[in-house]
């Protein structure tokens, strides 16, 4: 691959999080319990949907996607951080640094997606009610998550594909503990101003643009359901809040990343964290402690669960 770009560059040098041997231990605790907290809270949301046939309607189908999506998503760089913080010198491959940030585009792109295809399911299933069953039948679901992976995998290629034939033959400090597309170009040696904005336009804007969006989209819905009627105002926006919590943690470190320029890296290390730990981990909790079927039907699963090992 460096032969094909003409790069002598063959790895890339990572940031540490910490020097102190006691917050590399701290640390390595805390995200240890909160990766095992995204697999095993996600995971338990996808199983929970498959087996329970209830559940089988577009909103938890979207739902499972987006914690498969939270799991892929954190899975591009949690595992190498923890592994990293006890090494004393990170070091990343070429290859590898450029599949890392394939890979976090394209989790990106389609959680990104997933997050408006749910937000047109609840305002389907709020505004029109009558219709939703109509509107939001299997195949369009299916669609939505097609169509979500493939607009994530182009946002990634879109990208991608100038970045890899870039020539990388001067410093290889990435500057952070994971490589992304805005901190490796400049690591390039010709003059990269041009793909730069390029890369804000296609991470940062979209983002910006998505997010007021959605934000807009759900006050539409709020105000809709105000016109028709004030007392189920109340239990639309206990509905909605938890989607708009999870638009607000994904998408504000995502527009702070790549749309203004951080003064100091630990600013930049606090949202990615976020995106990459926080969100993941807490998505599980907020769409399940907030939503009665839910934990209905992890109660049961997990009742299922226990009688099956007591035969056994």
């Amino acid at each position: 691959m460096d032969q094909v770009n003409g790069s002598v560059v063959t790895e890339f040098v990572l940031l540490g999080l910490t020097q102190s041997l006691g917050m590399q231990v701290l640390l390595f605790l805390f995200f240890s319990v909160l990766y095992l907290g995204i697999i095993l809270g996600n995971l338990f949301i996808v199983v929970t949907v498959i087996f329970n046939s209830y559940l089988h309607t577009p909103m938890y189908v979207l739902l499972a996607n987006l914690s498969l999506i939270d799991l892929a998503l954190s899975s591009t760089t949690v595992p190498r951080m923890i592994s990293d913080l006890f090494s004393d010198c990170q070091i990343i491959s070429f290859h590898n640094c450029m599949l890392q940030m394939f890979f976090i585009h394209v989790t990106g792109g389609v959680e990104m997606m997933l997050l408006i295809a749910m937000a047109y399911d609840r305002y389907t299933a709020i505004c029109k009610p009558l219709h939703y069953p109509t509107i939001m039948n299997p195949k369009m679901c299916m669609f939505l998550v097609v169509a979500a992976w493939i607009i994530g995998v182009t946002h990634a290629v879109s990208q991608f594909v100038f970045v890899i034939n870039l020539p990388f033959c001067g410093p290889n400090n990435v500057g952070s503990f994971y490589c992304d597309f805005p901190r490796v170009i400049k690591l390039a040696c010709i003059d990269t101003y041009k793909l730069e904005f390029v890369v804000t336009a296609n991470s940062g804007f979209i983002s910006m643009g998505t997010f007021f969006l959605l934000i807009i989209s759900y006050i539409f819905i709020l105000i809709t359901v105000r016109r028709h009627s004030s007392k189920h105002l109340s239990k639309a926006f206990f509905t909605l809040s938890a989607h708009i919590t999870v638009v607000f943690l994904f998408f504000l470190p995502c527009m702070f990343l790549y749309v203004w320029p951080f003064p100091t890296k630990s600013l930049d290390t606090f949202f990615a964290i976020v995106d990459f730990v926080v969100t993941p981990v807490l998505n599980p909790a907020i769409y399940t402690l907030r939503n009665r079927d839910m934990k209905v039907a992890m109660i049961r699963l997990s009742q299922q669960l226990v009688n099956s090992r007591e035969v056994t």
